[in-house]
């Protein structure tokens, strides 16, 4: 991006070349991770909008007070676009950038029309850089995300492995656990675009047809993980009096994470750990649970069902990660690893880009709409305050309030914060250089060196990004203004100011609080669980070919279960005033979170072995707890969660009395056949089953506690 201001200065354009160079700036937030093809439309929708904005923008110069209402609007209608989603939100937060440093007179020398026009060639330009680099090295986006996604999935199965055994600090674990996943389901979600669209817009490729096949074995590693007992007293008790079990399970699950570890980090070189240690691990583990099996005072067979059960996940685990290495070992693929284009386009969902969509969010009721309002207001209220003291460069201090004001209120007090933190050191810094360096040439290229360090940071380290924007700012007025001194101080007090006026709008204007929108993440977690269960009790009743929908289902559970997570995590990070009946919200983040948990576990079960016709009280039961979760999700469906309130702890739910018993069923099944395998699935269903009822019970239960705020008549 930095060669247009080197070409313009050797050919004495130096205004052309920096107008050729911010429109490639402005234009990048777009090209995050996605298809070429979503690329190419951001990135030229980004580069269309700014010249809109730059052109109207170099006609709003004036001095009159119809320009507060006018920025006021145009900063509302470009941050409105958000409403389309994040790709929207990058093109809008471009539309930001080039509305506020239209006021920064940057190209003096320049019509509007041709600055705009330049920066609209600076779009393209980088579209152009953006396309080549992607044909020069197509893998390379993709080998990005799979490489992290690898390293996220080791990190699960860790923490997963801290979980196993009495543990002082389960709770902390859990929640460390949930996040985890939540960021695992996004980056889940990259690589679906992009293997999936990549596929079905160039054809069949071997090399995308491998990754796609690794891809799917690492979303299954995820559901079999996630999977487990549920019944913790049990597990916590047996491993309580056979430390050795617990061990065995533990150096297991180390080394699956470990592997996994070491695959994303050498998987190009085919490099790939030996398999010998994962099978010494679990033939360890075998061998124990073999000898806990024959110890003579040995009376609960149902324990040793359960570590059977257990094993073989290990078991799926290990042979997940023998065909990763495979795939990644460059074979030979067959048509029966051929995957459907027709079943992965089920997995893709297109972003909604329908008209009425704009109407429907004109209202206080929408996240966005108050977003965009509150950013008008603070951006009005930041430039006249630049005015009123004349500062010199007023810009700056919206320049701050857009880069940092979000719709959340924890990542604008969080962004707020490390603004202010990351400004100070790099005005620290810059100090000291400016003092000891007289180079104008080296200020540019140490401009150039903080500015791309500042933007590789930006969504890893915002603190980090800051100090380096900080400096890369600072180095270039160090080239066009002596007393650079000066600039260093009203850097700092602008961001100083945009900060305030962050947090304080933020804070008080239109807040948008969690507590008012957890209704629908929590409800449309429910539903995609109550979906995800039905496909699981159809499969198991009809048996066959494991079906799409069960599939896609699955996936919507997990993405669901993600949103809700990072819902709920936004509500922990806002004052506490505003953390409305947060132990009831977290309650039912919890048991969604172990209703998908235990379906898990039933699902992982049924596809991978042959499974016994099911009974009547199988179908009666799935259909009880169907009843209850579908009544919960209609109950709470109907909730403004912006006005609710939780009656008494008394429910008015009664629900039918339980009338089987897990263990009882199990004994039956076991009584009933000698066939072991028999007996580990009636453990695995039964034991699944009953805790599914309890836990959809207790939502009906909670749920029901719920009442809508008297209205005054």
């Amino acid at each position: 991006m930095s060669t247009p201001i080197i070409l313009g200065i050797a050919l004495n354009q130096f205004e052309i070349g920096l107008s050729l160079c911010l429109g490639a700036i402005w234009c990048s937030p777009s090209d995050v991770s996605g298809s070429l093809k979503h690329k190419q439309i951001g990135i030229l929708a980004s580069s269309g909008l700014v010249v809109i904005i730059s052109f109207i923008g170099g006609y709003l110069n004036m001095t009159n007070y119809l320009l507060f209402p006018i920025l006021g609007l145009l900063t509302f209608c470009i941050a409105f676009i958000s409403i389309y989603g994040f790709r929207a939100s990058l093109i809008s937060f471009s539309g930001l950038l080039a509305l506020i440093l239209s006021f920064a007179n940057i190209s003096k020398g320049l019509e509007v029309y041709q600055f705009a026009l330049f920066v609209g060639c600076g779009g393209l330009w980088y579209l152009t850089l953006s396309t080549l680099s992607y044909y020069l090295n197509p893998k390379a986006q993709t080998e990005e995300i799979l490489s992290k996604t690898f390293l996220l999935t080791a990190d699960f199965l860790d923490t997963r492995r801290q979980l196993i055994g009495t543990q002082p600090n389960r709770v902390a674990l859990q929640k460390q656990l949930i996040n985890i996943q939540s960021e695992l389901i996004e980056h889940h979600g990259t690589l679906r675009e992009i293997l999936i669209l990549s596929r079905k817009n160039s054809g069949k490729s071997n090399y995308n047809n491998k990754r796609l096949l690794v891809f799917i074995q690492l979303v299954e590693i995820l559901e079999t993980a996630i999977a487990n007992p549920v019944n913790y007293e049990k597990m916590d008790a047996l491993f309580e009096t056979h430390p050795e079990l617990k061990a065995d399970f533990q150096h297991l699950i180390l080394e699956l994470s470990q592997q996994l570890g070491v695959i994303a980090k050498n998987y190009r070189a085919q490099k790939f750990p030996s398999n010998s240690i994962l099978n010494e691990r679990f033939k360890t583990l075998e061998q124990d649970i073999l000898k806990f099996k024959s110890e003579p005072n040995q009376k609960d067979y149902e324990r040793y069902l359960m570590l059977q059960n257990l094993l073989d996940y290990q078991l799926k685990q290990i042979e997940k990660i023998k065909k990763i290495k495979w795939l990644l070992g460059n074979p030979e693929l067959t048509s029966k690893d051929a995957l459907s284009k027709e079943k992965m386009n089920r997995f893709i969902v297109s972003q909604d880009y329908d008209p009425r969509i704009i109407l429907r969010n004109l209202s206080f009721k929408s996240t966005i709409f108050k977003h965009s309002l509150r950013l008008a207001v603070a951006v009005m209220v930041g430039y006249g305050i630049g005015l009123m003291f004349d500062f010199p460069n007023p810009y700056w201090i919206i320049l701050t309030i857009i880069v940092i004001m979000r719709p959340s209120y924890g990542l604008t007090k969080t962004r707020s914060k490390d603004r202010i933190i990351g400004t100070l050191i790099g005005a620290a810094i810059a100090s000291v250089l400016v003092f000891l360096i007289k180079d104008p040439y080296l200020f540019g290229s140490l401009a150039i060196i903080a500015l791309v360090i500042a933007f590789s940071m930006v969504q890893k380290n915002y603190k980090a990004s800051a100090t380096f924007i900080t400096l890369s700012v600072i180095f270039i007025y160090a080239i066009l203004q002596p007393d650079v001194i000066q600039v260093i101080q009203f850097r700092v007090i602008d961001t100083v100011i945009g900060a305030a006026i962050s947090f304080i709008t933020m804070r008080w204007l239109w807040p948008a609080w969690s507590f008012m929108e957890i209704g629908t993440p929590i409800t449309e977690a429910i539903k995609a669980n109550s979906a995800f269960f039905k496909s699981i009790s159809t499969f198991y009743i009809n048996k066959g070919t494991v079906p799409t929908s069960l599939k896609v289902n699955r996936k919507d559970a997990f993405v669901q279960m993600s949103n809700l997570s990072s819902a709920f995590q936004r509500m922990a990070q806002e004052p506490q005033s505003k953390q409305t009946h947060i132990d009831e919200i977290y309650e039912l983040v919890v048991m969604n979170h172990s209703f998908l948990s235990s379906l898990s576990s039933i699902n992982t079960f049924i596809q991978h072995h042959n499974t016994t016709a099911a009974s009547d009280q199988f179908i009666a039961i799935s259909e009880q707890i169907l009843s209850h979760i579908d009544k919960a999700y209609e109950h709470l469906k109907q909730i403004d969660f912006e006005t609710f309130n939780s009656t008494s702890s008394k429910s008015n739910f009664k629900s039918a009395p339980l009338d089987f018993s897990a263990d009882q069923l199990t004994y039956n099944s076991i009584m009933a056949s000698n066939n072991q395998h028999i007996h580990r699935e009636a453990h695995l269903v039964w034991e699944q089953l009953y805790w599914l009822y309890g836990l959809s019970e207790k939502m009906l239960r909670l749920a029901s506690k719920y009442t809508l705020e008297p209205q005054d008549a």
